[in-house]
């Protein structure tokens, strides 16, 4: 069967569109052309099958034809029901890619998707929260026999994959891209940072400046939310439950308090922090008339939205990715793209420019765990800094960039432990 037939997407007539986005993200990653060229040179993939979960834009689509160039037989699903473009799913089959996806599945529907993306019985995968994992370490134990690993792009991936090793049930290497520098010190920060504005502001076409925000959770991603926020020319509030991030965030100048305070206060609610209900029911009661709440955390359990349906008389979109909950005593509070990731369901997600990193790291880590499967174990394996640091030297020189290197008399200085 061609991939027309063995496909699952909404509408193969959206394929021109979809070609122009992918065309259009193709041109603004030199890194991962870059990649790309070696990978059609040295063919890493070549009779193997790889199945990708990931945000289903354009910015994905490139890294699936990169990874194809490489010899592989691609199969995509999405990693959220609001992120996936149908346009990309379409113009992805026409070149020579299976997709099992489509934008607003049911949750049936959604599942169902990912187990066909695995019924392809890949060799390697790339995930995004964990969702292709858990299912071969659930109802699917039969395909993950043949994986020979992968690599996860969520700080809620790794997470999940970490807590698999330590009781001993992961069956096969995974890398931890999201834990690389040359991701958490740029996708995280200045991709989330950017997205997550960009999503808000074009789903509620409101002013920022002068208003207050609230970011839950100062880790890589509140940092970059916290730091846009401010430059939109906000008043930031962030909430912690780690000290040392407590202190950080104060020392970058923002006001620092717990959740039940910062609720009285804020406009805008942005969380991050890959836990459940970080905004609940005890938030509702004491938070201001026209409140608007958003997450960037991975799954949609960061806002507690049955608790909040629990406090309301009403339900109603008022445009499109804002539902408007009209409380008890009259009060409204707006939730953004059903609580989902605000910068995908509600906007395209990280600039290219970001993602040319990222999915960078992804094509290569993809390429060291097919090579290194065997030594690498049943555990959670780190970016090698080598291929961190090659990436940075590739962005570098995209940008026509040059940094110094040391001589051979300061590496010796520098190893020495004699009095200098």
């Amino acid at each position: 069967m061609t991939t027309v037939e063995k496909s699952i997407v909404t509408d193969m007539s959206l394929a021109p569109e979809g070609h122009l986005k992918i065309d259009w993200v193709h041109a603004h990653m030199p890194v991962l052309n870059r990649i790309r060229e070696q990978f059609e040179k040295e063919q890493p993939f070549k009779g193997l099958k790889v199945t990708i979960s990931l945000h289903l834009e354009a910015k994905t689509a490139y890294l699936a034809k990169v990874v194809k160039a490489g010899g592989a037989e691609v199969t995509i699903t999405g990693s959220n029901p609001l992120s996936t473009q149908d346009d990309v799913c379409a113009a992805l089959v026409e070149d020579g890619i299976t997709v099992f996806a489509k934008y607003n599945p049911s949750p049936e529907e959604y599942k169902e998707l990912l187990i066909k993306a695995l019924e392809t019985k890949p060799d390697l995968i790339i995930d995004d929260g964990g969702d292709l994992v858990s299912i071969l370490h659930s109802e699917r134990k039969d395909l993950a026999a043949q994986v020979r690993g992968g690599a996860e792009e969520t700080t809620t991936g790794i997470l999940r994959l970490k807590a698999m090793e330590k009781e001993g049930k992961l069956e096969f290497p995974m890398v931890a891209v999201n834990d690389a520098f040359c991701k958490y010190l740029f996708d995280n920060r200045y991709g989330t940072g950017q997205s997550v504005w960009d999503g808000i502001n074009r789903t509620t076409n409101l002013v920022v400046a002068g208003k207050t925000v609230v970011v839950v959770g100062y880790g890589w991603c509140g940092k970059g939310v916290a730091m846009r926020a401010k430059g939109l020319g906000a008043n930031v509030i962030v909430t912690e439950i780690d000290a040392i991030k407590g202190v950080e965030a104060y020392m970058d100048g923002f006001a620092v308090m717990p959740m039940i305070e910062a609720a009285k206060l804020g406009d805008f609610f942005v969380t991050v922090t890959g836990n459940k209900d970080v905004i609940r029911g005890e938030h509702y009661k004491v938070m201001k008339d026209g409140a608007i709440l958003s997450n960037a955390g991975h799954f949609d359990v960061e806002v507690n939205k049955p608790e909040l349906e629990a406090q309301s008389v009403s339900k109603r979109t008022v445009r499109r990715n804002i539902e408007e909950y009209q409380l008890t005593d009259g009060r409204k509070i707006y939730v953004l793209a059903e609580g989902r990731l605000v910068n995908l369901a509600a906007g395209d997600g990280h600039p290219a420019e970001i993602m040319d990193m990222t999915f960078a790291l992804q094509a290569m880590s993809l390429k060291y765990v097919n090579d290194e499967y065997n030594k690498l174990g049943k555990t959670v394996v780190n970016v090698p800094y080598v291929l961190d640091e090659q990436v940075a030297r590739f962005k570098l020189e995209s940008l026509g960039t040059s940094i110094d290197s040391l001589s051979d008399e300061q590496k010796l200085y520098l190893d020495s432990w004699a009095e200098h």
